[in-house]
C-alpha cells in the first residue's frame, strides 16, 4: 500500500470542488491482481466520487482547500480478506463530523477489470457515482443529491433523507430504500423501464420536465426503477436535455 501528502501552491479557492485542483490531499494506493467485493466506509465528507478505471490499484483520495494535515487527521485502512477488499477511511479526534463535511472531498478510483459487488457507506453533501460497471452497488448513504452517469448493473440506494437522484443513464436497476422521505429521480426522456413499488404505503408519481403526468413506465422492460420502504413517495421525472441538468 502506497500513501502520500501532498500540498500545492494554488491560492486560495482557486479550483473549489474541482476534482483536479486542491490545496491539500492525501493519497493511498494499493495494488490488485484479482475480481474483488468492496465493503467501504468513508464516514462524512463534502462531497465523495466513486468511479472506474483501466487501471491496477485502488486509489483513495482525500482532498482539501482548508485542512492541511489530512494524512494525519484521517486514515485509510485496507484490508485484503481473499475475494473481499475492505476500505476504512477513520477520522481522528482533531476533525469533527461537521468541518469534514464541509472542507473534505473523496475521490475514489477502482480498477474496472477487477470490480465485483460493491457496498459503500458515506455521509456527503452530493454523492457521484461515474464509470462504474458492476454486479451491483449498495449505496449506504446520507445525501441529498446523487448522481449516477455511466453506471450499470443493480444500483440500490439506501437514504431516509429527501433525495434527487440525477440518472444520466439508465441500464439495469435502481432501487431506492427509504423511511418516510420523499425523493425524486430523473431520467433522460424516452427511457424505457419499469416502475415497481414494495414495501409499506409507498407511491411513485411521474412527471415530465417538472409538470406531472400520466403513469409512462411500460411492462417488462429490461431497466427498472423501484421504491421500496415504509411511507415514501418517488417521483420518476423523465427530462430532456435541456431540463435535464436542473435537477
Amino acid at each position: 500500500m502506497l500513501s502520500h501528502e501532498r500540498g500545492c501552491g494554488t491560492e486560495t479557492g482557486q479550483g473549489r470542488d474541482d476534482p483536479d485542483k486542491y490545496l491539500f490531499e492525501s493519497v493511498t494506493e494499493y495494488d490488485l491482481d484479482e475480481l474483488k467485493r468492496y465493503d467501504m466506509k468513508f464516514g462524512g465528507a463534502k462531497q465523495f466520487l466513486l468511479s472506474g478505471y483501466e487501471g491496477e490499484k485502488i486509489r483513495i483520495r482525500l482532498a482539501s482547500n482548508t485542512l492541511s494535515a489530512l494524512q494525519r487527521d484521517f486514515k485509510v485502512k485496507i484490508d485484503d480478506i481473499r475475494k473481499r477488499l475492505d476500505v476504512d477511511v477513520i477520522r481522528g479526534s482533531g476533525v469533527s463530523e461537521a468541518e469534514a463535511k464541509e472542507a473534505v472531498s473523496i475521490f475514489v478510483q477502482i480498477p474496472s477489470p477487477y470490480i465485483g459487488k460493491i457496498e459503500c457507506a458515506v455521509n456527503a453533501q452530493a454523492v457521484e457515482i461515474r464509470s462504474l460497471a458492476c454486479d451491483s452497488i449498495e449505496l449506504d448513504v446520507k445525501s441529498p443529491r446523487v448522481v449516477l452517469a455511466d453506471v450499470s448493473g443493480i444500483v440500490e440506494i439506501n437514504c431516509n433523507l429527501d433525495m434527487k437522484v440525477a440518472c444520466h443513464s439508465l441500464n439495469g436497476e435502481v432501487a431506492i430504500n427509504q423511511v418516510s422521505a420523499t425523493s425524486r429521480i430523473c431520467i433522460p426522456d424516452g427511457t424505457a423501464f419499469t416502475a415497481v413499488t414494495k414495501g409499506i404505503g409507498t407511491s411513485i408519481f411521474y412527471e415530465r420536465d417538472g409538470k406531472q403526468a400520466e403513469r409512462f413506465d411500460v411492462p417488462d422492460a429490461e431497466n427498472t426503477i423501484e421504491l421500496n420502504g415504509i411511507k415514501s413517495e418517488l417521483v420518476i421525472c423523465a427530462c430532456s436535455e435541456g431540463y435535464h441538468g436542473k435537477i
